[in-house]
């Protein structure tokens, strides 16, 4: 069922996100402060200690079990209720994780917000229940759905990307190979493609989207993604919207890779059939 997909696949997230988190806050600060891989990674640990890398992490797991389970869990259910099987073209495919992607999105955003303020904090690190409660009484609920257009937009491309292209680089190594779609060689391939392509279309959206949430509790600095968008090239030019690509890659190609090799494990285990 729906609901039984949802959970497998945020238990899948939920155990990726213990490798990856590491990975995400060397990139988060990177796009907010500008510096190289090896600077963020040198300063952090020396100024903050190892632990400082799992900043933020309690947040990582609400958004996993939240925006992941639906962007992750509910795309088989929803393929198949969209009629996109096995031949169907790929524009139906895109649209089953754009709009699993999409409504996850829109119900973890506020774990989205505090996970990014956790992790961009460089100083002591904050209780959960004091950040969360600076946010409250400085801007209300509204606080915790800042960004949500762009992060909407993001977990489109993103999922449409991640799901998609996996579904049909699963069929093309099938063809290619003679694996079957459930063969863990199979699955590894796939994701690990699926990983790359959603950097390449991801990434100026994470920017964005890492600006907007990384606003300071008590005041607002960007009218929404646009004057976002425009105030960020102004400031730092085009290609600054792919800053941290590297991490960026670094961080979805195991993920992508621990997540689907984990959910199809899942699925297989409970006798329910691959994505």
């Amino acid at each position: 069922s729906l609901i039984e997909s949802m959970g497998l696949g945020g238990t899948a997230a939920a155990f990726a996100v213990n490798f990856t988190h590491p990975i995400e806050t060397v990139k988060t600060r990177m796009q907010v402060s500008g510096d190289g891989v090896a600077h963020t990674v040198t300063s952090t640990a020396r100024n903050e200690g190892v632990a400082a890398f799992y900043k933020g992490i309690a947040f990582a797991y609400g958004r996993e079990l939240s925006y992941t389970s639906v962007k992750l869990g509910a795309y088989a259910p929803v393929r198949d209720a969209l009629g996109a099987g096995k031949d169907a073209p790929f524009y139906m495919k895109f649209l089953a994780g754009a709009i699993t992607g999409g409504v996850g999105s829109a119900i973890g955003n506020p774990f989205d917000v505090m996970k990014t303020l956790a992790q961009t904090n460089s100083g002591k690190a904050v209780p959960l229940t004091e950040l969360v409660g600076d946010m409250y009484r400085s801007q209300g609920l509204g606080g915790f759905y800042r960004g949500v257009e762009v992060n909407i937009m993001r977990a489109c491309v993103l999922n449409a990307t991640k799901m998609g292209c996996y579904d049909i680089t699963k069929g093309k190594v099938t063809e290619a190979t003679g694996w079957g779609r459930k063969d863990i060689r199979t699955s590894f391939c796939a994701a690990f493609v699926a990983g790359f392509f959603m950097t390449c279309t991801v990434a100026p959206w994470d920017r964005l989207r890492t600006t907007l949430m990384n606003q300071p509790t008590d005041k607002k600095l960007y009218n929404g993604f646009a004057d976002c968008l425009v105030k960020t090239v102004k400031q730092d030019g085009v290609l600054s919207l792919w800053r941290g690509f590297i991490p960026i890659w670094a961080r979805f190609a195991p993920q992508a890779t621990l997540q689907l090799l984990t959910i199809e494990f899942l699925y297989n285990t409970f006798g329910f059939s691959g994505i």
